[in-house]
């Protein structure tokens, strides 16, 4: 699928203007909850309907880890961190690590060798999204507990990208995802069990946000995300997250009129620059 990477780029940029509608109506762990909760029903009734292979009891395990790690940690991790005084510019920044630190992971986990001018594309990207968040990435009123849940988003991205890369490829989405949602659902109710107050105001927008988020993103994005670190480096997948800022940034300047600084668009271009670089091939002579 040649449009995939750029189609999961735009989904997965949609999902962070949904938060922001859905957050307005409802606590972090409880709208993820309910995230998860309706993402597990619908995958229920899918699985149900086409009957697929289910994992062995080890693919099982394996998709607990990835669940826990991809959903879990990195989901709960930034909305936390966002609630305790984080801006969401600042958490941006901070997740926007990811490529280089998986980079970093996958060149000695998984054997990928990570080229020279691949470095240059990262670092080009980061610099890239610092550029696009410098205006919004202040620290605010943000405590350390906010901190510590930026680090564990970050760590939890990472290392559940490649896990499921080296664990999870040979797992039906199914079965797999709704095990994965399942776990990271629960995981989301003990946490506003024993920390939120749970109330959710049911308004149309709160139900539009639940509804984009999971057939937009825990659907359309996260199947587009497995089926391209099945078929590519992790390097180059992740690398796609540099992009992500710019998108988001202007359907936000589309969808809520925020300001684009013109610094911000000069860090658009680098994003770009910094992509090409990490997935450009060298042709063999």
């Amino acid at each position: 699928m040649f449009a995939a990477p750029g189609v999961f780029v735009v989904l997965w940029a949609s999902g962070f203007v949904g938060a922001k509608l859905g957050l307005s109506y409802a606590e972090p762990l409880t709208f993820l909850a309910l995230r998860m909760a309706a993402a597990v029903f619908l995958l229920g009734v899918v699985t149900l309907a086409t009957r697929p292979k289910w994992p062995s009891p080890q693919g099982l395990v394996h998709s607990v880890v990835t669940g826990s790690l991809l959903h879990g940690l990195y989901l709960g991790g930034v909305f936390v961190s966002i609630e305790n005084g984080l801006s969401a510019g600042m958490i941006a920044l901070v997740v926007s690590l990811q490529p280089v630190l998986t980079s970093t992971l996958a060149n000695r986990w998984l054997g990928e060798r990570v080229r020279a001018l691949q470095w240059l594309g990262l670092v080009l990207g980061f610099a890239g999204v610092y550029l696009i968040v410098r205006d919004k990435a202040t620290t605010g009123d943000a405590t350390p507990f906010a901190w510590a849940a930026g680090v564990v988003a970050l760590l939890g991205i990472t290392v559940g990208t490649l896990y499921q890369k080296r664990f999870g490829g040979g797992i039906d989405w199914r079965p797999g995802l709704c095990i994965q949602y399942a776990t990271a659902g629960l995981m989301f109710t003990l946490g506003a069990v024993g920390f939120e107050t749970r109330v959710v105001h049911w308004t149309p927008q709160f139900v539009f946000a639940i509804g984009w988020l999971v057939l937009v993103l825990s659907f359309g994005a996260v199947w587009l995300l497995y089926f391209l670190i099945r078929r590519a480096a992790a390097t180059r997948v992740v690398s796609l997250f540099y992009l992500t800022p710019p998108v988001t940034a202007l359907m936000a300047w589309l969808l809520f009129n925020e300001r684009l600084a013109p610094l911000a668009l000069i860090g658009m271009a680098v994003c770009v620059a910094g992509v090409f670089l990490v997935n450009w091939k060298r042709k063999v002579t």
